[in-house]
């Protein structure tokens, strides 16, 4: 497949030297990759013949008054704030504290101020989880991002209050490439709600993220990532997470919208007794396709992790879960496990789950399983045996298979914003 036409963001007058340098090298990067074709490993199931990248002009500063009252079936908590971007066009709600080098506070801004105004923590920390070279999604979104945004937590500080950060689409015929950079030091914790959600349902439109989680040692995150994008679009995003020492990682991950592309979903154990919680759900219709490529890598002794996914997919949709589980060399004592299942609605429906383990260790336990199956007809017979209606039962069944992984969160926001948002996308489903 031929190479892709690149298109970098004018950079700000005041965008430090380093960065400018950086998305050259990505231009020339992006120029010699090739798109991922059905020959390469990874990309099998999910077919780019029809992705014309020339055809989405880099999208331009949008009308941020879009955001408000925005219809989607992702919310976050009430009491959160952030920042919210529209195509290009960025605002903060929350007021950057001061610091010499870095901030002394909780901060929330967009990345490319967080450039200027702290180039060393910037610097130091961006593109060092995901790296531009190698990967043609990744290049491009470093030559061309433009906002994006920077979440910072110092050294022993509990932000007090949800974080959080929405990326929306409004203009057609266009490409976002959105950034996001989460740091939180020694000790710290965060409470962070991502979402990439389109202003029109009908937009048909190219999204391409790229977000590093950066998680100190002894700190904890938990972070929410959805999107809820035109199942006319396309969407590409590349997610990253290094968990140091003794630190957690607690990540949930909703994809409903887009009508193709692909999301990578990395955590890197990289401390002795780091530990990560991944919980992931999908639901489809009509003719989407979604792709989801999960890693669990166990880098250090002592480290743990766990993901769980789940998939419901309705109409002529289709959908991918790879999962693979790597044990470096000298990481004993791991304790790993994934699974994914999923529910078809429909004989036309579509998924496959293919789990993986590379191990280089000798003590370790790491478990996997998928499973692939429609809804069982004899506990529909059983419930409409008694008296429910057909759709009902339907429900109910659905509902059942969906619980264990709302169970997986701790109650609380994050726990009912995940049912909410199942809820509401299965009942376009299912009535």
């Amino acid at each position: 497949m031929a190479s892709a036409p690149v298109r970098s963001a004018e950079p700000a007058t005041s965008e430090p030297a380093w960065l400018t340098e950086r998305r050259g090298k990505a231009i020339v990067s992006a120029k010699e990759l090739a798109l991922p074709g059905p020959k390469t490993r990874g990309w099998e199931f999910t077919d780019l013949a029809a992705l014309d990248l020339a055809a989405y002009e880099p999208a331009a500063a949008g009308d941020l008054d879009a955001a408000t009252g925005l219809a989607t079936r992702l919310t976050v908590p009430a009491g959160s704030a952030g920042l919210t971007q529209v195509d290009a066009a960025s605002r903060a709600d929350l007021a950057v504290p001061s610091g010499n080098g870095r901030p002394d506070g909780v901060t929330v801004m967009s990345l490319s101020e967080g450039a200027e105004r702290f180039p060393e923590l910037v610097a130091e920390r961006f593109g060092t989880i995901v790296p531009g070279e190698g990967d043609p999604f990744v290049a491009i979104n470093e030559a061309g991002w433009s906002g994006g945004a920077l979440v910072y937590v110092p050294r022993g500080v509990a932000a007090e209050h949800p974080i959080s950060l929405t990326a929306v689409q409004q203009a057609a015929g266009r490409s976002l490439n959105w950034r996001t950079l989460i740091v939180l030091e020694e000790g710290a914790e965060a409470e962070v709600w991502e979402r990439y959600v389109s202003a029109d349902e009908d937009s048909d439109a190219l999204f391409n993220g790229v977000t590093e989680l950066i998680v100190g040692p002894g700190a904890n995150l938990r972070y929410v990532c959805g999107q809820d994008l035109s199942e006319r679009s396309w969407v590409f995003a590349s997610q990253r997470a290094e968990v140091a020492r003794d630190a957690h990682l607690d990540w949930v991950a909703l994809g409903f919208g887009s009508a193709n592309g692909k999301v990578r979903m990395e955590t890197k154990l990289a401390g002795r007794g780091a530990g990560a919680r991944v919980t992931g759900a999908y639901v489809s219709n009509g003719r989407q396709h979604l792709d989801y490529d999960t890693t669990q890598e166990h880098a250090a002794e002592d480290t743990t992790s766990d993901l769980a996914f789940r998939g419901v997919l309705d109409g002529r949709s289709t959908a991918v879960w790879r999962g693979m589980i790597n044990v470096d060399k000298g990481a004993q004592r791991t304790d790993a496990f994934q699974d994914c299942r999923n529910l078809l609605l429909s004989k036309r429906a579509h998924a496959d789950a293919i789990p993986g383990l590379q191990i280089e260790a000798d003590d370790v336990a790491c478990t996997h399983a998928a499973a692939i199956a429609q809804i069982d007809p004899d506990q529909l017979f059983y419930l409409t045996s008694r008296g429910l209606p057909v759709e009902q039962a339907s429900e109910l069944i659905v509902a059942g298979f969906l619980a264990e992984l709302v169970e997986r969160v701790p109650a609380g926001a994050v726990a009912d914003a995940l049912a909410d948002a199942l809820d509401a996308r299965l009942s376009e489903l299912l009535t």
